[in-house]
């Protein structure tokens, strides 16, 4: 018998305001999922209706043959692990681990607290108080203590947002190790892009209340629909282009005069004006003239602007003919030159790392600000 989360027609307002809407959303059952968007798209909000903590304006929530909409928080075979980490200050990690179990009157709950703490790699912290750990133990702490119940699903609420950039990598790591030990569902609320996608089997992009896409993390940042979704996953390169034949299996694009290939299947629209897109690593850089296309699409005359070294990778920014700039990654493998600011380049990529988007779209939806707030939402 099934027991995914399936969520139909959820909507929820806010004095008026829809925070989400109409949405329809199935998880599988045992999978790791994210829902992943900007401050205020509704990915918090959906999440306090699965716990019970907002009841929903419209709709149903299931969770396998259970209709929970209804329910109280108490009474729903879910956990919620939050970004505070909530833990008793007075207690120490064992009784924090053991407090849900105790409070049930399950009587022999030692060898279950035991086995909870080694799996969050905490054997020998049960008797330390909360104070004493540093921020990822108390998080640990904090799945420690909603996994021992054993619910069908486990909500992450952000919950790694409060740890520095190191530890938050090796937290999602953990994450990742720990559903796959228990095989328990998770839902993962995060803002955070290489979070969803270090972590999730399936990413659902929310925008504005409704789900702008949804699938694995290579089908979201290899092919997207929206770009919303080409420039909140990572970056994209958007270049204003018109559709000009078909042949096959290939669409051909006029790019300000020059033609581009882009297959098919990799097309959302296949007519008249679009956005070509592709990501900044995918595009290689060479000297004016030095190589041949063979194959690859082409954009010639680019001048490189401005030129970034981050380690693994060279950044560069190229300004092409019609003054559009585009960003391009190259790692530092040493087997490609270096280029410098005012130099002429031309540009290369395979036809396969092309997407066509639909022009009526805004090129800048999704693309992220310095002085955006990250968080609830």
């Amino acid at each position: 018998m099934s027991s995914d989360l399936v969520l139909n027609g959820i909507s929820k307002q806010f004095s008026g305001q829809r925070a989400v809407d109409n949405l329809d959303l199935t998880v599988p059952s045992g999978s790791f999922f994210a829902l992943l968007g900007p401050s205020g798209c509704g990915k918090t909000t959906t999440l306090r209706m699965i716990a019970g903590l907002e009841e929903p304006t419209t709709g149903t929530i299931r969770l396998g043959e259970q209709e929970i909409t209804g329910l109280r928080p108490y009474k729903r075979p879910v956990n919620t692990v939050f970004q505070n980490y909530a833990l008793f200050p007075h207690l120490d990690i064992f009784e924090n681990v053991a407090f849900g179990l105790k409070r049930r009157g399950v009587k022999d709950f030692k060898p279950k607290v035991e086995e909870m703490l080694g799996l969050v790699e905490l054997s020998t912290y049960g008797k330390r108080r909360p104070s004493q750990l540093s921020g990822g133990q108390q998080q640990r702490v904090a799945l420690a203590r909603a996994l021992i119940n054993r619910p069908q699903v486990l909500l992450l609420d952000e919950p790694l947002g409060a740890l520095d950039l190191k530890l938050r990598r090796q937290m999602q790591l953990e994450l990742k190790r720990i559903q796959t030990e228990v095989g328990i569902t998770f839902v993962h609320v995060t803002h955070d892009q290489e979070e969803a996608m270090t972590m999730a089997d399936t990413i659902a992009v929310m925008n504005g209340g409704v789900i702008e896409q949804m699938g694995s993390p290579a089908e979201l940042y290899d092919l997207p629909a929206t770009t919303f979704v080409a420039n909140f996953l990572g970056q994209s390169n958007l270049i204003r282009a018109t559709i000009i034949g078909q042949a096959e299996e290939n669409i051909t694009v006029d790019v300000h005069g020059r033609k581009v290939t882009v297959p098919l299947p990799r097309c959302r629209v296949t007519e008249g004006d679009v956005w070509m897109g592709i990501r900044p690593e995918k595009v290689f850089i060479a000297a004016a003239g030095t190589e041949q296309s063979n194959g690859s699409n082409q954009l010639r005359g680019a001048v490189v602007t401005d030129v970034s070294y981050v380690g693994v990778s060279t950044q560069y920014l190229v300004k092409l003919p019609w003054d559009q700039e585009l960003t391009i990654f190259e790692q530092n493998t040493g087997a490609r030159g270096t280029f410098g600011v005012g130099e002429t380049v031309d540009l290369h990529w395979l036809p396969t790392h092309t997407f066509v988007l639909d022009a009526d779209q805004d090129a800048h939806a999704g693309v992220e600000h310095i002085d955006d707030p990250g968080g609830a939402g």
